[in-house]
């Protein structure tokens, strides 16, 4: 069965990002956007969706990590889109429900290619070190846009931030492994409209 892989480069005047992923992949990463918490999520997402995956961002960081975490975001959602394809024969939907110590959020994917993302998060706290955590909701907005999909994620419980935010990332992480893996019962569109 052919690999679902894709490459997306996304150059502008205030990053220079290049992703590259494999849908059936065991989770193997190698990322680096000069983001150090940034780069954490991105790994527990790669190592618990088994979505094999490299990044590399440059981006304007000693200005804010606005447009690099923005964009990183967008050019991670394209490379699922092309890596998709025509979604045929994929389980479409995917839910998962993640603890990390007092902290908990569930994920609930739909791959049918409309694009909405609704989220809440119960921790209150505004950064880890410097990193504005605001910047995760940029993140998630561009990558369910590109990646032509509907995203709820809800961080239940969460008292200590960097356990929060990682719940989710690992939530997101394994409803992605669930919706993106193929059913072999279905050989068509997950759809009963027949098109996605």
């Amino acid at each position: 069965m052919k690999l679902r892989k894709a490459k997306v480069v996304r150059k502008t005047k205030e990053t220079d990002i290049t992703v590259e992923l494999n849908l059936d992949g065991t989770g193997k990463y190698q990322i680096k956007t000069d983001i150090g918490f940034m780069d954490h999520m991105l790994e527990l997402f790669s190592k618990h969706s088994l979505i094999d995956l490299k990044i590399r961002a440059k981006g304007d960081v000693h200005i804010d990590y606005h447009h690099t975490v923005e964009d990183v975001g967008l050019a991670l959602g394209e490379a699922v889109n092309k890596a998709l394809g025509t979604r045929k024969g994929i389980n479409r939907y995917g839910s998962s429900c993640i603890p990390m110590d007092e902290s908990m959020s569930r994920a609930v994917v739909d791959l049918g290619g409309r694009p909405c993302l609704v989220r809440s998060a119960v921790c209150k706290k505004k950064k880890i070190l410097e990193f504005d955590l605001s910047l995760i909701g940029e993140f998630l907005e561009g990558f369910v846009v590109q990646a032509r999909m509907n995203l709820h994620l809800d961080q239940l419980k969460g008292v200590e931030a960097h356990h929060a935010y990682e719940s989710m990332f690992k939530a997101l992480a394994r409803a992605m492994r669930q919706a993106c893996e193929r059913d072999p019962r279905n050989k068509g569109l997950p759809s009963s409209k027949g098109k996605i």
